[in-house]
């Protein structure tokens, strides 16, 4: 698979979106919504797409990527004349997590005020015969989650045999949430002749190989080093007992600096917990998880964007989709056992040019999850002054240069403590040692299995 790969544009190359050749319909819309400038990925992106190219993009959340995709599928939409069908669509978005679907058909609908285009969005956790009636007259734009398009494909109430453009967002999240066999079936009821594109926050080799096998001669375009963290997002530690993590937590979220925050757990019972502590100092939160109904989730999220509640706490899947600005807050109450996520949690905050602030809550079990995150992002964070109040139950900043045992059992349970390097035992590795547990017994032959038949036997 060919690459043609961008690094940044001068300055002078693109500076409006006037510069773009997007008909003048997509850009009333533009206009509308305020935009002027394209952003790097936005400048990179859309001319090669307007060209009809393939495309893989490397591209964080908060980097204008949506646009980047919707505006130019617009453009197709508005200047590509196809004839209406019963069930079927033109442009398909595939996304990972109910809010982030919610959240690009939003965006297409602002951006489509002076374009003909019918949106729909389907996503798990809703009845589906109202949306198999919304489908039957066929949409230009749809945004769905893999599971709820496959469903619906399978009780024929859908067509994807007519689709042009096909985009696939937060792929390297689809294939961690084990999307993988469900894109598989989808890529198999698209037409070969269609424009792909695959957006991805980082380019592990599963992202590599799904381009190479479902992009052709794609155009790639990167405008965020692969695991980094915003510069302008400031970042702290403090290391303290799982116990006490409630008591640093409700004091910092009562801080006058805190507008809106934004706190991470890794499990959905976790989420819950925190929402009870926090409850029980009189802070006001919302919850989003995999547990929750989808409205339970639009509801939380609806409060947490209109400022009705200042605190939202969430898991990593169920925080993907958010795109919010003003969160100048983001706390890890819990780690992430995945590095990479560190970078996404992170980077909810600093949005639209503005200042954020990171603080992670580190158990000691949790010391190895720190230590590989500082590894990926190649910079090490800062130990914080414990707040107002708080400095009886920080525990001491840990010896960086201690062996840390990486957790065997579920994430920050039974490991990721400091030890010292172990000791040899006396006579330990040579020959003719004692046993430990006495005389070694003999290992049970495996019984050979059983030829398999063959599948027409």
């Amino acid at each position: 698979m060919a690459l043609l790969v961008l690094g940044p544009l001068e300055p002078f190359v693109l500076t409006k979106f006037n510069d773009l050749a997007l008909c003048e319909r997509v850009l009333r819309g533009v206009t509308a919504e305020g935009y002027e400038t394209p952003t790097p990925i936005q400048a990179q992106a859309i001319p090669h797409l307007l060209e009809g190219r393939d495309l893989l993009g490397i591209a964080q959340t908060g980097t204008g990527k949506t646009a980047a995709f919707a505006l130019p599928t617009l453009n197709h939409i508005a200047t590509v004349k196809a004839p209406k069908q019963e069930k079927s669509v033109r442009g398909l978005i595939l996304a990972p997590t109910r809010e982030l679907v919610a959240q690009i058909a939003e965006n297409f609908r602002k951006y489509a005020t002076s374009v003909r285009c019918r949106t729909e969005m389907v996503v798990g956790g809703v009845p589906i015969n109202r949306q198999i009636r919304k489908l039957h007259r066929g949409c230009d734009v749809l945004v769905a989650t893999p599971g709820r398009l496959l469903d619906l494909s399978d009780r024929g109430a859908i067509d994807l045999s007519h689709v042009e453009v096909l985009i696939l967002d937060e792929a390297d999240q689809m294939l961690d949430m084990g999307f993988i066999h469900d894109l598989k079936k989808i890529m198999a009821k698209v037409p070969d002749a269609r424009q792909s594109l695959l957006f991805s926050a980082t380019m592990p080799k599963s992202i590599a190989d799904l381009a190479a096998q479902y992009l052709k001669d794609p155009v790639k375009v990167s405008v965020t080093p692969e695991s980094t963290t915003a510069e302008r997002v400031t970042q702290g530690v403090l290391h303290v007992a799982q116990a006490n993590k409630a008591k640093i937590l409700s004091t910092v979220l009562k801080g006058e600096d805190v507008e809106r925050a934004l706190v991470f757990t890794r499990t959905k019972h976790g989420a819950d917990k925190v929402l009870r502590m926090l409850a029980q100092s009189g802070l006001k939160a919302e919850a989003i998880h995999g547990n929750k109904t989808q409205s339970q989730r639009a509801r939380s999220l609806k409060a947490f964007k209109s400022g009705e509640c200042s605190i939202l706490v969430a898991t990593d899947i169920a925080a993907r989709g958010i795109d919010i600005d003003g969160i100048s807050h983001v706390v890890n109450f819990e780690m992430p056992n995945v590095p990479e996520q560190y970078v996404h949690r992170i980077g909810r905050t600093a949005r639209a040019g503005r200042e954020g602030y990171a603080l992670s809550l580190v158990a000691d079990d949790e010391i190895y999850y720190l230590r590989a995150i500082e590894k990926i992002t190649g910079q090490m964070i800062d130990v914080l002054s414990p707040p107002a109040g708080c400095a009886d139950v920080v525990l001491p900043t840990p010896d960086r240069n201690a062996r840390v045992i990486k957790p065997k059992g579920p994430a920050g349970r039974g490991g990721g403590q400091q030890r010292p390097p172990r000791k040899a035992k006396p006579g330990a590795g040579k020959a003719g040692g004692k046993p430990q547990h006495g005389k070694p017994q003999a290992k049970a032959r495996r019984k050979p299995r059983p030829k398999r038949q063959a599948a027409h036997a």
